[in-house]
């Protein structure tokens, strides 16, 4: 079959991806440029004009809308609907490795990596792509250590785990300041589309704000934690389309992908090895392995929405494959946004966008560059514009359910052990409604950041979940630290980081100084005519700084945004030993198996019996306290049975009656189990 036959069975908008353009001018190399460029025909964009979508776009995003939609509602109907709060904040723990895994790449993805990646990539070159190594040594210490005690402990809530180790008070600090956290970054996650929608269809940001937040409170409250992993699962796929389709049309556009990377080589954007060990450099080596690992360890290894989807795996090996699933998936699509920033970089080589005043934040570039390259094909811009909205109503759903969970789980089960299942479902729905339209109100403040959506969700996530994964770190592994140390040193690493983040936020270092790349437009057109186009230099703003720097305003508050989350974990981990030393460290006989790393290989009895036989187990267990003093110990932790509402679990020999002591050989240790805490007539 010869090329003219082939090409008429393929659909319009395919074959036009690789037409030549016609409404794209081409200028020569500047004089004073790189004589390697002029080897390449370089694209000067059309005169600034308005980029809206055409009713094929509106067409394309509703039904990505609808379809998405529509997953969420197939499982919440689906087998009964949610029945009981295990279901709905779990999934009933029969999740596979595979669907997890997707749904675990793309929890903190959505829009803020559709639009902040390529961004920072245009601006500070391919280098961004070694916050993948980050992503590795997360995904790894997030399987060997932290997901295999949360699993075992068989918890909803990770701050039921900071109980168990410390006390109720420090369950409560660690829930408040989660609940804080997740509310403002789901606030960016959501403003983030809203961003797309208004700056590139004109579509009042309101309304956009209201939307985006009204279907993210739907979803969630209807359709529980089946519903939002598959429909990550599709959003991931829709996701990487969208970036194939803009890197393949885009590097048709400039030539094809050698001559973009020559260029984007001769214009340093292509710099792997900048081993800067100087933190204020916004992008090195350095920032990637330390401060992207610390990051994404708080996000993955004790963050809520993430071990609340590895937890809900059938076994622990089907989440640690789930885990590695993820680190796939987030190299992916990482290595397809950051190849779409040097494209966007090559094809607006002589007349930047920012400069030329088209666009006013780094941030919408992509959106300008996608309607640009494909005005002439209706479609395609409505969908990966659906891509970044599926995306953001998942993630945002996936944060709106974990904290209806952290709320269930440790401020409203505790105070009311004796709630029916029935009401505990309805209650978990109405916490979704309530955070959802919370987060609407924080989305609509997350205008107001300077730094991009990138920047501002890493540093919420920074700031208060760095704290957090300290005194998980903490209980994990230094045995001697006390309630009084882990208190100390949360309060200590949130001050400071939260004082270093907005130290950076009002005085904001030097574009100089953060290794921001140099970006051209002296071949902007001006205006267009009948005869033609003119070009010339884009006008300069003149910009006038009237805050007086302070002496830190070039040393600690110039740190990049990614060392945030360092500081505030080294600092909590420091002042928490350094303050159970002198408080009064706790002795390690007295920890319960299962709370230590150290203890790990002996806790494999934390795994929980098949349901069907757990009720059965429990009145067994019942019946035996009443006839005998004396009988294989068993602790009961919440697990959300259908009927019982409790999960048992085996954990060694002996145990008597009143001690309230796990039993191992001839030794017993006092224990401190949930139901002592939320109950307190409870038997053990």
């Amino acid at each position: 079959m010869d090329t003219f036959c082939w090409k008429l069975l393929l659909p319009p908008f395919l074959l036009n991806l690789w037409a030549p353009t016609q409404h794209l001018q081409h200028t020569s190399a500047s004089s004073h440029r790189s004589p390697d460029t002029e080897i390449m025909e370089e694209y000067v964009p059309l005169v600034h004009e308005s980029l809206t979508f055409s009713l094929w776009d509106y067409g394309v995003f509703a039904t990505m809308l609808i379809m998405s939609t529509g997953i969420g509602l197939f499982y919440a109907f689906s087998h009964g609907g949610q029945k009981t709060s295990d279901d709905f904040f779990t999934g009933g723990r029969s999740m596979s490795a595979v669907p997890v895994g997707l749904s675990l790449s793309a929890s903190f993805m959505s829009a803020v990596q559709v639009l902040g990646v390529p961004a920072e990539a245009y601006r500070y070159g391919v280098k961004f792509l070694q916050m993948c190594i980050g992503q590795i040594l997360n995904s790894v210490m997030t399987a060997y250590i932290f997901m295999p005690i949360f699993y075992r402990l068989g918890i909803t809530s990770t701050y039921q785990y900071l109980e168990m180790r410390f006390s109720r008070s420090v369950r409560l600090y660690g829930t408040i300041q989660f609940l804080l956290g997740t509310m403002f970054y789901t606030g960016i996650v959501i403003y983030a589309p809203a961003l797309i929608l208004n700056q590139v269809t004109g579509l009042d940001i309101w309304a956009s704000l209201f939307s985006t937040g009204a279907i993210c409170t739907f979803y969630t409250t209807v359709g529980g934690m089946k519903a939002v992993i598959w429909t990550d699962v599709f959003q991931v796929f829709v996701m990487l389309s969208g970036f194939f389709a803009v890197a393949i049309r885009g590097i048709h556009l400039v030539g094809g992908f050698s001559d973009a990377i020559e260029v984007a080589g001769n214009y340093s954007r292509i710099n792997f090895g900048d081993f800067d060990p100087d933190p204020r450099r916004r992008y090195t080596f350095w920032t990637f392995v330390m401060g992207s690992t610390f990051l994404w360890l708080s996000m993955y290894g004790v963050n809520q929405a993430q071990v609340q989807r590895y937890v809900a795996c059938k076994t622990e090996n089907e989440a640690k494959l789930a885990i590695l699933v993820n680190q796939v998936a987030l190299c992916v699509i990482v290595s397809s946004a950051v190849t779409c920033g040097i494209v966007m970089f090559v094809y607006y080589l002589n007349c930047d966008p920012l400069l030329a005043g088209y666009v006013s934040a780094p941030d919408q570039y992509m959106p300008y560059f996608v309607l640009e390259i494909f005005d002439q094909y209706p479609g395609i811009p409505g969908l990966f514009l659906a891509c970044a909205y599926s995306g953001t109503l998942s993630t945002a759903s996936t944060s709106i359910n974990a904290m209806a969970a952290v709320t269930v789980e440790d401020l409203i089960r505790p105070k009311y052990p004796n709630i029916s299942t029935k009401k505990l479902t309805l209650i978990s729905k109405g916490l979704s409604l309530a955070y959802g339209c919370s987060c609407i109100t924080v989305a609509a403040l997350s205008s107001l950041l300077g730094g991009g959506v990138l920047q501002g969700s890493f540093t919420v996530m920074g700031v208060i979940s760095g704290p957090l994964l300290g005194a998980f770190m903490l209980g994990m592994f230094f045995a001697s630290c006390n309630t009084i140390g882990v208190f100390a040193g949360l309060l200590v690493g949130l001050v400071i980081s939260l004082w270093v983040a907005v130290g950076g936020t009002i005085y904001p270092p030097s574009a100089e100084m953060m290794g921001v790349l140099p970006t051209f437009a002296e071949h902007c057109p001006l205006y267009n005519s009948s005869k033609g186009i003119i070009y010339g230099p884009a006008p300069v703003q003149n910009i006038t700084h009237t805050l007086e720097r302070p002496a830190l305003a070039d040393d600690l508050y110039a740190l990049s945004y990614l060392y945030y989350g360092v500081v505030g974990t080294i600092s909590t981990v420091i002042i928490g030993v350094i303050v159970s030393k002198f408080t009064g460290p706790t002795k390690r006989e007295t920890i319960a198996p299962g709370l230590l790393w150290w203890d790990l290989s002996n806790s494999a009895a934390f795994q929980p019996m098949e349901k069907k036989d757990e009720l059965e187990k429990t009145e067994a267990e019942e019946t035996l306290l009443k006839k005998d003093n004396t009988f294989h110990c068993t602790t009961f932790l919440p697990n959300h049975l259908p009927h019982s509402e409790t999960s048992t679990y085996l954990l060694s020999e002996e145990y008597t009656p009143g001690n309230d002591s796990y039993c191992n050989g001839e030794k017993t240790y006092p224990i401190k189990t949930i139901h002592d805490y939320e109950d307190k007539e409870s038997r053990v």
